[in-house]
């Protein structure tokens, strides 16, 4: 199924084009916009990107471990509550969706830190 050409124009024009290159088995830093009343304040959310949905609605699925508690969070990609995003590290994964560390605790959760090389296309 397509997207219509009009849809497609806009979603392009409202693309987001500062946040990082970043895939499945990177660790990032999502600093989120917090509303209390009238003030405005970036609250950080730092855990492992374990799934990217591209597309006009394109998110990512943000997982941390809090208190010994699984904490995941989706963001869309374009979303103003989404101030940055800062790739802090990356770990070799061989899967595009990596759902299967909700069940792993402890050393079974690890993943090998790799240093990702930048392609310039």
């Amino acid at each position: 199924m397509s997207i219509h050409p009009v849809m497609q124009r806009l979603a392009e024009k409202l693309k987001r084009t500062d946040l990082p290159a970043f895939v499945p088995g990177d660790q990032v830093r999502v600093h989120v916009k917090i509303k209390e009343g009238e003030k405005e304040r970036l609250q950080a959310f730092e855990g492992l990107v374990i799934a990217v949905n591209h597309g006009p609605q394109g998110t990512f699925t943000v997982r941390k471990m809090s208190f010994g508690q699984g904490v995941e969070r989706i963001f869309p990609f374009n979303s103003k509550v989404v101030d940055k995003v800062q790739k802090v590290r990356s770990y070799k994964v061989r899967r595009a969706k990596l759902f299967y560390i909700r069940g792993l605790r402890g050393k079974a959760a690890r993943l090998k830190e790799v240093e990702r090389k930048l392609v310039e296309a």
